[in-house]
């Protein structure tokens, strides 16, 4: 499986990248939105996507609505990884297409729960 791991953080980007591959996953990384939607044609189309909310450039509530116009965006599983908690900024990320809300700091085991919830692990 492959996963995309967009953050402006780079330290958060390391966390999940250290991770994700003990769970099955190929990753790749991007610092924004806009990155990570230039980076789509040139890799396989991506099970997941972990995505901050707030970032340059493109954040992740614009990058979510752009990837579901894409043919196939429907069938990636996007995760918003953030430190917004308010109802309104997770009804914002749902909206844009998100399948999933994970606050941080998270640990591998918050991840791996909510990627089994999501149906992506056996």
């Amino acid at each position: 499986m492959n996963a995309l791991v967009v953050d402006d953080s780079k330290p958060v980007r390391s966390i999940l990248v250290r991770f994700l591959p003990d769970l099955g996953f190929k990753c790749h990384e991007a610092a924004d939105g806009q990155e990570a939607l230039d980076q789509l044609p040139r890799m396989a189309r991506p099970d997941l996507v972990t995505i901050n909310l707030h970032m340059p450039v493109m954040d992740g509530l614009e990058f979510a609505k752009e990837l579901r116009k894409l043919p196939g965006g429907n069938k990636v599983v996007v995760v918003f990884c953030t430190t917004e908690n308010d109802v309104p900024h997770i009804r914002q990320a749902l909206d844009a297409g998100a399948d999933e809300y994970i606050m941080k700091p998270f640990d591998s085991e918050i991840v791996r729960s909510k990627l089994l919830l999501l149906g992506l692990l056996g």
